[in-house]
């Protein structure tokens, strides 16, 4: 391996642009080539990065021997296909979430890194955040004693990315707000509860301004097709618990009318001596006075803020990475199975989760992240089964 990774991108949209951007800034790395089917987006990465090399074609791209590692942005089904050629390729694998459209094709994934012997990195880049990693140290060093219950969210008002784009077609980006930008927060949740086994989830959505034409921003460069559905959720809520008996809630929303916050996003973890929330990174405990807010210090932490430049490490030296191929394999076996289709409704007997009731439209249907299902039963009230 040479002392420099030589890596190619694999998508120049908005998150592409971001990853070559990265690669510039990277002591231990550069950026020999590029692949997108757009030429006019093609043209505009490898001219912004001088980069001699661009493809419109990823399996040429992939069959370059000088080449070390790719990172890939494109849309979310491609992203297994992509993936697993590259790294049959024998190329290190950086890919940014979700991982996969669902569990078969993460499990898929996993399976060919540790085949081929290669570095495999899902691109959570909040874990590498620097309010993030002082947080996890103080969960670990127990600061917070017990810590039964979290609270996760991302809550937008207008920020739906360019209606009739892939985002908001479930067969290209496998869901909406979930998919964007609740796996971002779920992550950081479970990561620093250190906990990926959920044990059962709750959860609905909803779409109640994207197929009205409402909450849209142009963000990103994905092409447009305005004749395309919006079939995917801008507004979803879940509250997930874990294998420890421990609980989880999440919301999120691309477009709704949320109340003025200091914090459109963030973490909460409510612990028997302390509780703290991101973002910012802040502890709240009982002191000499009453209840006290400490605002944490943020000191030099342990992996570098770029998940590109920590997947660049992590290949360069074979080490594990930060955001663990078992770890994003597990998270993917929970959102995903929200993809199954919904049986058919009961005409009799109790109602099951997961069905539609009569007269309930099909933006108001369940959502499942893991396949699960809730009755009602007179002496339990809700019950919720185990997750398979």
């Amino acid at each position: 391996m040479p002392e420099r990774l030589r890596c190619a991108v694999i998508g120049t949209g908005g998150f592409g642009l971001d990853h070559l951007n990265s690669l510039l800034h990277c002591p231990r790395a550069t950026a020999v080539a590029v692949a997108e089917t757009n030429p006019e987006r093609l043209k505009e990465a490898a001219d912004r990065f001088k980069i001699s090399r661009a493809y419109a074609d990823y399996h040429d791209l992939l069959d370059q021997p000088d080449l070390d590692a790719v990172t890939i942005a494109v849309p979310n089904h491609l992203h297994a296909r992509i993936a697993i050629d590259a790294l049959q390729a024998r190329k290190h694998v950086l890919l940014e979430k979700p991982m996969a459209m669902n569990a078969r094709e993460a499990a898929k994934i996993v399976e060919t890194a540790k085949k081929m012997r290669r570095t495999f990195m899902v691109a959570q880049n909040f874990r590498f955040n620097r309010h993030t990693q002082v947080a996890k140290a103080i969960v670990e060093r127990g600061d917070l004693g017990e810590v039964y219950h979290a609270r996760c969210f991302w809550l937008w008002r207008s920020n739906i990315p360019r209606i009739g784009s892939w985002f908001t077609q479930k067969q290209f980006s496998g869901g909406g707000c979930t998919a964007d930008l609740g796996v971002h927060m779920l992550d950081t949740c479970l990561h620093l509860l250190g906990e990926f086994e959920v044990k059962s989830v709750s959860a609905q959505t909803f779409a109640k301004f994207g197929p009205r034409g409402l909450g849209e921003t142009d963000w990103g460069k994905s092409a447009l097709d305005p004749k395309k559905p919006f079939d995917v959720e801008d507004y979803s809520v879940a509250l997930l618990k874990l294998k420890s008996g421990r609980t989880v809630s999440l919301e999120v929303s691309w477009a709704g009318h949320h109340a003025p916050d200091t914090r459109e996003y963030g973490v909460d973890l409510h612990g028997t001596t302390a509780g703290l929330s991101l973002y910012p990174a802040r502890l709240f405990r009982p002191g000499p006075n009453g209840f006290e807010t400490i605002q944490l210090s943020l000191p030099i932490v342990s992996h570098n803020e770029d998940r590109i430049h920590h997947f660049v490490a992590c290949a360069l030296e074979g080490k594990k990475p930060l955001v663990a191929p078992e770890e994003s394999l597990r998270f993917s076996s929970c959102w995903t199975r929200s993809t199954r289709p919904q049986p058919p409704a009961r005409k009799r007997g109790p109602v099951s989760f997961g069905e539609r009731t009569a007269g309930a439209r099909p933006s108001d249907r369940i959502f499942r992240f893991t396949f699960w299902k809730g009755l009602f039963s007179r002496s339990q009230g809700l019950v919720l089964a185990a997750c398979r």
